[in-house]
């Protein structure tokens, strides 16, 4: 590895606003002793932004006020400058539409107040689920040293003697209620046992799921993904991490020196050990594209055909990430994987891969499996295409019933969300388990900003016949959380014309995992025709976020960045007068 030059102080970019002697920067270091801070606290050290996305309408944030603490005390021990910047708070569980309307403008948020603010590097506190690519895709267009902080995830729910995981079992005993298989009182008692810290979803969620990419993409410190919120180490790692930045800011590792190829099919690689959540193929081609690498759903598709699932973790596995932090957590994984790995590519800790794992072990091999005993063999996630969706759809196979995988059915089609739920609920409805469900119009402009949609609900009707999973279609996403034969992100979109908005109740769709095609039984001069007599339903925001986005955002395919906001064209530092 070649020698990178250190910086010094006088070639700290915080240098620009506080070292020079002329009238601006007077009125800088005089507004700095302000605050309280004398001037040998400040002057000649490295100032670092802690990125915090701390709210108290976000649960899963609830601690990173605590942990921005934590960091401070450690970059002043570290002879560094902290200063906390809020920023936006991405809160999945209130936050609405949906918290993806809003993950391109947190990025741009941190964007700018990285660029904008007298740094040297930044620390970033997130972790429910759009925070983690949002404050990563700002950070790496900044282009300044940056550590990612993850939230980690909360403790494991308990409720009448038995382990729930957030997200996933709430769906499930939904569907036993709606069934008649559990009470009111029952329902209303497990509310106080699911959710019993602060921290993340505790399955391998869309959170966890990008908390690992942002430690293998090397942009975590060792570990630092899988430790509960609630967990004593947690604010150690907090500490670690601000004590880290500071070194991180004289040795200039910068993105660019640590984002790869390799460290992207790396997450990949991952993505599909740890069967990660559907919203991740969205995310990781935005955050790669920030960083000049190039993936598409096809990179996806090819490493879930060579990469088994050995993490069994809920919701395609048994265990909660609790579990899969006592098992060694994601150096653990990585030192199974390490075979399948690039293991020279580079981390925040100025060391590849291969020194980070080197003394990692597996102290559960039920919850990390070795090679030969994976969960499944394949088939993480798929990537279909066809007439339906000719940029392609995902699917989660290792989430649904097997029998679904290859299934021809009559399509039951829903313009929009209310009309979906309407039905669901409806015990008269004209619905078998061979139905196909299709919701149109929930896409990245039509949704708008694609909302977790994807997973509908079973028919009440079939719910009490013992049914539990159908196929189900549309351009939405899903929680991360979610399971079941859910066919999601199809591109283009229905709301855009895209073909789904074609289909018709009735029409036959056919599905086949393994062949990777979808496609309904229409001719392309009959699909013409139609999308030609249809009409999208009325999304016209007359101002604000939601104009700008419909405006802007790219498919589902492209990993729905804003098109101004795309690629690695350099910024000019901001002058300082």
């Amino acid at each position: 590895m070649t020698t990178h030059p250190r910086k010094t102080p006088e070639t700290l970019r915080s240098k620009r606003w506080f070292g020079a002697s002329d009238l601006r920067s007077f009125g800088h270091r005089s507004r700095a002793l302000q605050m309280g801070f004398a001037h040998e606290e400040f002057m000649g050290k490295p100032v670092i932004g802690i990125i915090n996305t701390w709210s108290e309408i976000n649960p899963c944030h609830t601690h990173l006020r605590d942990r921005a603490d934590a960091v401070k005390r450690a970059v002043w021990a570290a002879g560094g400058f902290p200063v906390e910047i809020p920023v936006m708070s991405v809160s999945e569980q209130y936050q609405k539409p949906t918290t993806m309307l809003y993950r391109n403008f947190l990025a741009m948020e941190t964007e700018e107040s990285i660029r904008s603010h007298p740094l040297d590097g930044a620390v970033l506190l997130g972790g429910c689920d759009k925070s983690t690519p949002a404050l990563i895709m700002g950070a790496c267009s900044a282009g300044l040293p940056f550590i990612y902080v993850p939230a980690g995830p909360m403790l494991r729910g308990n409720w009448a003697g038995k382990v729930l995981g957030s997200g996933a079992d709430v769906w499930k005993y939904w569907a036993e209620k709606e069934a008649g298989n559990i009470t009111d009182d029952q329902w209303k008692d497990m509310e106080s046992g699911i959710a019993r810290s602060h921290g993340t979803c505790m399955v391998m969620g869309t959170a966890a799921t990008m908390m690992s990419h942002a430690e293998v993409l090397g942009l975590t410190l060792p570990g630092a993904s899988a430790i509960p919120a609630a967990d004593a180490a947690h604010p150690r790692m907090a500490a670690a991490a601000g004590k880290r930045i500071v070194e991180m800011v004289w040795e200039d590792l910068t993105p660019d020196r640590i984002l790869t190829r390799k460290s992207f099919e790396n997450a990949l690689t991952v993505h599909m050990a740890v069967a990660g959540s559907t919203n991740a193929i969205i995310h990781l081609i935005a955050m790669a594209g920030r960083a000049g690498v190039s993936l598409t759903p096809d990179d996806f598709d090819a490493f879930s055909r060579k990469v088994p699932v050995i993490a069994n973790l809920r919701p395609s596995g048994d265990f909660l990430m609790e579990d899969f932090f006592y098992a060694g957590g994601l150096p653990a994984l990585l030192k199974q994987l390490e075979s399948k790995l690039h293991t020279d590519a580079m981390t925040v800790t100025g060391k590849p891969i291969s020194e980070t794992i080197a003394l990692a072990t597996v102290y559960d091999a039920n919850v990390i499996r070795p090679l030969d005993n994976a969960v499944t063999t394949a088939n993480g996630l798929a990537v279909l295409k066809g007439n339906i969706a000719p940029d392609g759809c995902v699917i989660k196979p290792s989430a649904a019933e097997p029998r679904l995988l290859k299934h021809s059915g009559p399509a039951l089609v829903f313009e929009d969300y209310d009309a979906m739920m309407k039905a669901v609920n409806d015990e008269n409805l004209d619905v078998t388990p061979d139905h196909i469900m299709v919701l149109k119009n929930c896409g990245p402009v039509g949704g708008p900003g694609m909302p977790e949609w994807g997973m509908m609900p079973i028919p009440k009707k079939l719910l009490k016949q013992g049914v539990r999973d159908m196929l189900r279609i549309s351009d939405a996403r899903m929680s991360g959380t979610s399971y079941g034969a859910c066919v999601l992100h199809v591109a283009p979109e229905a709301y855009i014309r895209g073909p789904l908005a074609a289909v018709q109740t009735g029409d036959v769709i056919s599905v086949d995992v393994e062949a990777r095609s979808i496609s309904v039984a229409l001719t392309d001069a009959e699909i013409a025709a139609r999308l030609a007599a249809w009409t999208p339903p009325d999304r016209d925001y007359p101002r604000g976020w939601g104009k700008m986005s419909a405006a802007h955002i790219r498919q589902a395919d492209k990993g729905c960045d804003f098109d101004y906001l795309e690629g690695t064209a350099k910024i000019p530092e901001p002058e300082i007068h």
